[in-house]
């Protein structure tokens, strides 16, 4: 059997699910995101070498999923895929099927985020160096 220690969150005498940032003050909370904001950057960079893939022409949807992923990196413990939703995210993560790079885009180059563009997508951009994040 797992035990409860090794869940990403747990529940509270109030039913309420706390996440791996509860209890963290606001600068914790920010410095935490700030470093896994750049951590994601970074593989999804490197991820678009490596699978020959593109960005977005429109770059402000990389940034928005890269933001979403890290925040999830965060709360939740792994860069669960921002732009679907989930009845249980906890679940969700431990299943990994949706951590990014998600299945469908380890298998078939297929991501709904549009993260991740093939050359054949209308909205893949030209370029193929990394972005950056502020």
């Amino acid at each position: 059997s797992s035990s409860s220690s090794s869940s990403s969150s747990s529940i509270t005498s109030s039913g309420v699910a706390m996440t791996k940032d509860d209890g963290l003050t606001e600068e914790e909370r920010q410095t935490k995101l700030d470093k896994a904001l750049k951590a994601m950057t970074a593989f999804s960079n490197k991820y678009i070498e490596q699978t020959e893939t593109k960005y977005c022409t429109d770059k402000s949807v990389a940034a928005v999923v890269i933001k979403g992923l890290a925040e999830h990196k965060v709360t939740l413990g792994a860069p669960l895929c921002p732009c679907r939703f989930y009845d249980d995210k906890e679940k969700e993560v431990k299943d990994g099927y949706w951590n990014c790079p998600c299945v469908p885009m380890r298998e078939r180059k297929e991501c709904h985020c549009m993260l991740f563009l093939t050359d054949d997508n209308a909205f893949a951009g030209d370029e193929t160096v990394g972005i950056e994040m502020c």
